[in-house]
C-alpha cells in the first residue's frame, strides 16, 4: 500500500503499534505511507491521523510534524522532522538524526542521536546510548548501560548505569550533573570557567596547574568557576582538556572494554552482536512462557469441561466414575481382562478428549486402564 495524505505542514501523527520496523523521513511534500495492504491501518481526522501496522512501516512527512509514538516492535530510523518526537517504548534499537524535541520513556536497546533543535529527555534506557549536537537540555533519568555525549549546548542530567564519556563547553551558569556506575572520562575546552565537584574511587584531574591528590572526593575551580559541574562514579573519574583523550580511553579503567569509536564519536559499535543475541534469547524465552501459559490455560478449560462430565461415563466394557474435581476412579476389571481392547472403546475416549470432555491426562489414565496398566 502506497497513501499520500495531504494534512497540511504540520500534522500530529499518532503511530499506535508498530509490530516490525519503522522508517520516517521529513520532507516538504504530504504525509506518504508505505505498508502491505493488510497489516496498515490508517484513519484521518482534520490535521490528526492515526496509524498502526502489524508489519513495517515507511513514512514520509511534512518537516514540521508531530509524532507521537506508544509501542514500536522493531528497530526504527527517523530523520529530518522539527516538529517534536514523543516515544512511550520502542523494542528495537533507535536512531534520529535532525530533529526537535524528542520525549522517550522506555528503550529497551541502543539509542543514537545526532542533532536536535531542542530538549532531550530519557526517563528509561536500557542499552547504550550516542548522543551528538544538542541544542537544547538533556535530561536522562536512567541508563542503563554506557553513554557516549558531545556537543551539548545546554544544561545536563544523566543518570548512567555503565560507563561515561563527555565532551562539555561549559557556557556561563550552565549546571551539568552526570552519575556513573562506573568510570567517567569527562573532556573540557582550554581554560573553561567551571567548577568541578567530584566523587569516585580513583580521581584524576589532567589539566594545567591542577595538582592530583589521593582522594576519593575533591572540588577544583577553574578560571572564574561559572559552570557547575558534578560527577560522581562508582569507577574511576578523570578530567581532561586534550581533545583526543577519549582515543586513548583505554588509560582510563574499563574504557578499554567498551570498544566505542570514540574518534568519529558518532555510532555506538560495542557489542552490537551480543545484544542482538541477548534479545534473541529474550524472545525465545518470551514465546515459550507464552506457550506455557497457553498450555496451562488448555488444560483448566479440559478439566472444567470435565468437570461438567464428572459421574458415571461408559465406554465399552467399562464404567468410569470422573470425580467434581475430575479426578478418575479406575472401575473394577472386566471379566475377561486378557480379551482384547476393541477399537471403538480407544476411539471412545480420544472422541472424548477431542470433544474437550475429559483433559489428555485423564485420557492417558483410561487407555492405560484399558491396557491393563500397560
Amino acid at each position: 500500500m502506497t497513501k499520500t495524505i495531504s494534512a497540511g505542514k504540520t500534522p500530529r501523527i499518532i503511530v499506535n503499534v508498530i509490530e516490525g520496523d519503522l522508517s520516517v523521513v521529513g520532507w516538504d511534500g504530504d504525509l506518504l505511507i508505505k505498508g502491505d495492504d493488510e497489516e496498515t491501518r490508517v484513519e484521518e481526522k482534520a490535521d490528526e491521523i492515526t496509524l498502526s501496522c502489524d508489519g513495517d512501516l515507511s513514512l514520509r512527512v511534512p518537516t514540521g510534524a508531530s509524532l507521537e509514538f506508544n509501542k514500536i516492535g522493531g528497530d526504527t530510523s527517523i530523520r529530518g522532522v522539527q516538529g517534536g518526537i514523543q516515544l512511550k517504548e520502542i523494542d528495537g534499537d533507535l536512531s534520529i538524526r535532525d530533529a526537535g524535541s524528542i520525549s522517550i520513556d522506555l528503550a529497551h536497546s541502543d539509542f543514537s542521536l545526532r542533532g536536535s533543535t531542542g530538549d532531550l529527555f530519557v526517563k528509561n534506557a536500557e542499552g547504550d546510548i550516542s548522543i551528538r549536537e544538542v541544542a537544547g537540555n538533556i535530561n536522562l533519568e536512567m541508563v542503563s548501560d554506557d553513554l557516549a555525549l558531545r556537543g551539548v549546548h545546554g544544561n545536563v542530567k544523566a543518570n548512567v548505569g555503565g560507563d561515561v564519556i563527555v565532551y562539555l563547553e561549559p557556557k556561563t551558569d550552565g549546571n551539568y550533573s552526570v552519575t556513573a556506575g562506573d568510570d567517567l572520562l569527562l573532556v573540557l575546552p582550554k581554560s573553561p570557567n567551571v567548577t568541578l565537584s567530584m566523587q569516585g574511587d580513583r580521581i584524576v584531574v589532567d589539566l594545567p596547574g591542577v595538582e592530583n591528590k589521593d582522594s576519593t572526593k575533591r572540588s577544583v575551580v577553574l578560571g572564574d568557576g561559572s559552570a557547575m559541574i558534578s560527577l560522581s562514579a562508582g569507577g574511576d573519574i578523570h578530567v581532561s582538556d586534550k581533545a583526543d583523550a577519549g582515543e586513548h580511553a583505554d588509560e582510563f579503567g574499563n574504557f578499554a572494554g567498551l570498544n566505542f569509536d570514540w574518534s568519529g564519536f558518532g555510532e555506538i559499535i560495542s557489542r552490537q552482536v551480543e545484544r542482538q543475541v541477548e534479545r534473541a534469547a529474550r524472545r525465545v524465552e518470551e514465546a515459550g512462557r507464552r506457550a506455557e501459559e497457553a498450555g496451562r490455560r488448555a488444560e483448566r478449560h479440559a478439566e472444567r469441561h470435565a468437570r461438567k462430565w464428572r459421574g458415571k461415563v461408559n465406554v465399552g466394557r467399562w464404567d468410569w466414575n470422573i470425580g467434581p474435581t475430575g479426578t478418575i476412579t479406575p472401575p473394577p476389571s472386566p471379566s475377561t481382562p486378557s480379551e482384547p481392547v476393541a477399537d471403538e472403546e480407544r476411539l471412545a475416549i480420544l472422541k472424548m478428549l477431542q470433544d474437550k470432555k475429559i483433559s489428555a491426562a485423564q485420557a492417558d489414565e483410561m487407555l492405560k486402564a484399558l491396557e491393563g496398566g500397560k
